[in-house]
C-alpha cells in the first residue's frame, strides 16, 4: 500500500512535511520534476569534464589528464549518488527540501566552473568549494531526517557526522597538499575517496535507509541517458565544425553514423538488464552495484570525449581521409580513446549485474570477448581508416546485443511422441 504523502510538483507544494522514511513498497515511485531539474545541473559539469578530456586527447597528453579526470569525475559522481539515495529514502518535496536541493544545484555549478582549473593548473579550489556547498546542504538534510524520523535517527546522525568529518578533511587537503608532488596529491585523494565511500556502510550499521529499488534503478538509468546525451552533443558539435570546414565526405558520414550507432548500442546494452528486479531481490548487493557504476558512468563520459575528437580530426584535415601525413594527432590514440571506455563498459555491465540477476545477464564470454575484440580493433588503424575501425567497434557492440537477445529467447517445448 502506498504511503506517499507528498503532493505532485505540478499541483502545488506543501510548505512543510514531516520527514520520514518512505515505503520501499511504494507504488508508481518515479523520479520527481525536482530530481530531473537537479540532474540538468550535472549536464554542465559533465560537459565541462568531457571537453577537458577531448582537449587532452587532441594535445596528445591523455596520460597526464587521466588522473585528473578520474578525480574530478569522482566528485561529480559521488555528489549525484548521495543526493539520489537520500532522495529515494527521504524526499518530502516541501519548501525546505526544495531550497536545500537548489543549494546543492548551485554547488554543482561552482564545481563545474572549477573543472578547467583542475585540468590546466591542478587548482582544485573551486571544485572543493562547490563540493563543500553540496555536502553541507546534504548534512542539513540528514540532520532534519534525524530530528523528524525517530526510527532512522541513529543512521541519519551517523551520515551527518561522517560527511562532515570527511568534508573537513577535503578542505585540509586543499591547503596541505598544495605544492606537493602530484603523486602525493593523488594518493591523498584516493584515501579520502575511500573514506567517503566508507561512510554509508558505517552509517547503515545502525539501520538501513528505506531506499526504493525501482526509484534508484530509474535514477541511475536517467544518468546514463544524460551521459549519452553529452556524447550526442559532442558529436554534433564536431559535425558542425566539419560541415563548416567543407570537409564532409563519405568517410565522414561513416564516422558520424558509426558514432551514433555506437551510442545507441551502449544505451541498448544498459537496458538489457532489469536492474530494479535485481535490487528488489538482492538489496545486500546495493553497495556493489551502486558504487561500481562509477566505472560505468566514467566510461560513458570518456566515450563522448573520444567521439568528439574523432569527428574533429576530419575538420582539421579538410580531406577525405584523416590518415594523411602531417597530421599531428595519432589516430591510434583516438581509436583507443573510444575503444578502452567501451571495453570497460561492456565488462562492468557483466560484473555489476551478475550478482543481482544471475545467469540472465550478458554471458561472460560475450562481455569479455566483445571487450577483447573492441580493444584489439584500434590496432588496425593504418591498414584501415578510422571510420572503418569505429564502425567495427559499433558492430561488435551490436553483436553482443544480438547474441544476448537470441540466448534469452524461450526455447519451444519438445513435442510429445
Amino acid at each position: 500500500m502506498s504511503t506517499d504523502r507528498r503532493p505532485h510538483a505540478l499541483s502545488g507544494v506543501v510548505p512543510l512535511v514531516r520527514m520520514r522514511g518512505r515505503s520501499i513498497d511504494e507504488q508508481e515511485r518515479v523520479s520527481t520534476p525536482l530530481e530531473l531539474l537537479f540532474d540538468l545541473t550535472f549536464v554542465v559539469a559533465v560537459s565541462s569534464i568531457v571537453g577537458q578530456v577531448a582537449h587532452a586527447i587532441e594535445g596528445d597528453h591523455l596520460a597526464e589528464a587521466v588522473p585528473n579526470y578520474l578525480m574530478v569525475f569522482f566528485a561529480i559522481w559521488w555528489a549525484w549518488l548521495n543526493f539520489t539515495w537520500f532522495a529515494s529514502a527521504y524526499d518530502t518535496d516541501d519548501v525546505p527540501y526544495r531550497l536545500l536541493t537548489m543549494l546543492q544545484m548551485g554547488g554543482v555549478l561552482v564545481l563545474a566552473a572549477g573543472v578547467p582549473g583542475a585540468f590546466g593548473e591542478g587548482d582544485y579550489t573551486l571544485i572543493t568549494v562547490g563540493y563543500f556547498i553540496m555536502r553541507i546542504a546534504l548534512v542539513v538534510q540528514w540532520l532534519r531526517a534525524a530530528a523528524q524520523d525517530p526510527s532512522g535517527r541513529a543512521t541519519a546522525l551517523r551520515y551527518a557526522l561522517g560527511i562532515t568529518v570527511v568534508q573537513a578533511l577535503w578542505i585540509v587537503r586543499l591547503f596541505v597538499t598544495a605544492g606537493l608532488p602530484f603523486g602525493v596529491q593523488v594518493t591523498v585523494f584516493v584515501v579520502l575517496a575511500l573514506l567517503e565511500m566508507a561512510v554509508p556502510p558505517w552509517a547503515e550499521r545502525t539501520g538501513e535507509t528505506r531506499w526504493h529499488p525501482h526509484h534508484v534503478a530509474e535514477r541511475y538509468a536517467l544518468f546514463v541517458i544524460i551521459l549519452l546525451g553529452e556524447s550526442v552533443l559532442a558529436v554534433s558539435v564536431g559535425v558542425q565544425e566539419v560541415v563548416a570546414a567543407g570537409a564532409g565526405s563519405a568517410p565522414f558520414v561513416v564516422l558520424a553514423a558509426s558514432g551514433l550507432a555506437l551510442l545507441f548500442g551502449l544505451w541498448w546494452v544498459y537496458f538489457l538488464q532489469p536492474a530494479h528486479e535485481g535490487l528488489e531481490r538482492n538489496r545486500r548487493w546495493a553497495y556493489f552495484w551502486g558504487y561500481g557504476h562509477y566505472l560505468v558512468f566514467a566510461a560513458l563520459a570518456a566515450v563522448g570525449a573520444g567521439l568528439e575528437v574523432s569527428v574533429k580530426a576530419f575538420a582539421e584535415l579538410g580531406h577525405e581521409s584523416p590518415s594523411e601525413e602531417g597530421h599531428t594527432l595519432p589516430l591510434e590514440l583516438v581509436a583507443f580513446s573510444i575503444a578502452v571506455p567501451v571495453a570497460v563498459y561492456l565488462v562492468m555491465m557483466w560484473v555489476l549485474y551478475r550478482p543481482l540477476l544471475g545467469p540472465t545477464v550478458i554471458p561472460p564470454a560475450l562481455s569479455l570477448g566483445g571487450a577483447s575484440v573492441v580493444l584489439a580493433l584500434p590496432l588496425l588503424v593504418g591498414p584501415l581508416p578510422l571510420p572503418a575501425v569505429l564502425l567495427a567497434i559499433a558492430l561488435t557492440v551490436a553483436a553482443v546485443i544480438a547474441v544476448t537477445i537470441l540466448l534469452r529467447r524461450p526455447r519451444p517445448a519438445p513435442e510429445g511422441p
